[in-house]
């Protein structure tokens, strides 16, 4: 085995919280080794979130990776919700003094990462197997990981795992130490991407008899469609043109004559579940992104909980090493929690407003429709709705 090095960070997984933390630490002089289990092909081959809070593209920009998003991303001051054969608008901007969000592919915001960490000649380790966070209770924590059949251990002063829900990092910590809080949704979200222009300007969330539907995109010639279907649907049961027709189906008329059709170039279902892990540090590892936590996508809220994570830890290690303060990362779990439980909230209640729970019966339905009366015709409620999906502030 080679002799052992060391590097202040050790960052496990390549996917935008990692590159992003990365970028984020070498801004401020902090060196990084980032490992990732997958090549870097599969890690773009993800199709993954769209919408970027403002907390998302400010970070983006202060890693030095936020030009082509600039000059590509959408911006949306507006959502719109569909519900009893009508659409409303939720003016996003008007009622956050000015606040918005920006469509961007998360293939593009990683490649974007990519790019930059490349060109600042960073170390990143792709298809590095068997990954082993060790003795990071004590002072000296260290790495184990292969490469092309040879073991290497790296020395460190933090690990943070980026490395998603089912990565290494909250594996290896020993379960009587964290705690998991669940809900499984009796549903997925049948995804299909098209080169298609978009039905509308801005994204539209249907509530409608036959069940959930989305209307959102990557680009002006880009869409982005999902259905709510049953857990028990398989992607091969849907042709496109079953998605195009039942997709008509939970849209208004003006939707119906204005949507453009065409081959998909992704299909996909994803189930949909709320999961956080407690807490998200452990002596000198640190949990990040979806290693920490699962939102459903209703709310827009993954990746950018990703970002605030690493926002967070960021600060807290330049506060470490610049200043030798351990402020940042003793309170770096409860900061990111308060934040992480919100946005829990806010997507649960998007996804039980929103979507079919046949299971509940008529009572919940009735309830569903009088909440979304409100909610439209209210401005209290509608900025509530508008203040939450654009992000809140980083305490």
């Amino acid at each position: 085995m080679p002799s052992p090095k060391h590097v202040p960070v050790v960052i496990v997984g390549a996917g935008p919280a990692g590159l992003l933390l990365g970028q984020l630490l070498y801004q401020a002089g902090i060196d990084n080794l980032i490992l990732e289990q997958r090549s870097a092909d599969y890690v773009l081959s993800r199709i993954r979130a769209g919408v970027l809070e403002q907390v998302s593209m400010d970070l983006l920009r202060e890693a030095g990776a936020g030009a082509h998003m600039d000059r590509h991303g959408l911006h949306h001051h507006g959502i719109e919700l569909l519900f009893a054969g009508q659409r409303h608008r939720i003016d996003l901007h008007g009622l956050t003094g000015g606040k918005y969000v920006m469509v961007y592919g998360q293939t593009e915001l990683t490649r974007d990462l990519m790019q930059v960490r490349a060109e600042a000649g960073l170390a990143t380790v792709y298809e590095a197997a068997h990954v082993q966070p060790r003795d990071y209770d004590g002072e000296q924590p260290r790495v184990r990981y292969e490469k092309d059949g040879e073991l290497h251990e790296v020395r460190c002063d933090f690990i943070a795992g980026c490395d998603g829900f089912h990565g290494v990092c909250r594996a290896s910590i020993a379960p009587e130490r964290i705690r998991h809080y669940e809900k499984i949704y009796p549903f997925g979200w049948l995804g299909l991407m098209s080169d298609t222009p978009p039905v509308s300007k801005e994204l539209i969330y249907a509530n409608s008899e036959r069940g959930f539907a989305l209307c959102s995109q990557r680009s002006l010639t880009r869409s982005r469609y999902y259905l709510q279907v049953p857990l028990t649907d398989k992607v091969e049961d849907w042709s496109d043109e079953a998605f195009w027709d039942e997709l008509r189906r939970r849209l208004d008329p003006e939707a119906r004559e204005q949507l453009v059709t065409g081959p998909s170039i992704e299909k996909s279902i994803a189930p949909l579940r709320s999961f956080v892990a407690e807490p998200m540090r452990f002596g000198r590892l640190f949990l990040a992104g979806d290693a920490a936590h699962i939102v459903p996508p209703t709310g827009a809220k993954g990746l950018n909980l990703a970002a605030s994570d690493v926002g967070y830890l960021s600060r807290a290690f330049v506060d470490y090493f610049r200043n030798k303060s351990t402020q940042g990362i003793d309170h770096y779990s409860e900061r990111c929690l308060k934040r992480v439980w919100k946005a829990e909230r806010f997507s649960w209640w998007m996804t039980s407003l929103m979507h079919n729970f046949p299971e509940e019966g008529a009572f919940h339905t009735k309830v569903q429709e009088a909440e979304l009366d409100y909610l439209v015709h209210s401005r209290a409620a509608s900025t509530s709705l508008a203040e939450n999906y654009v992000g809140l502030p980083m305490a």
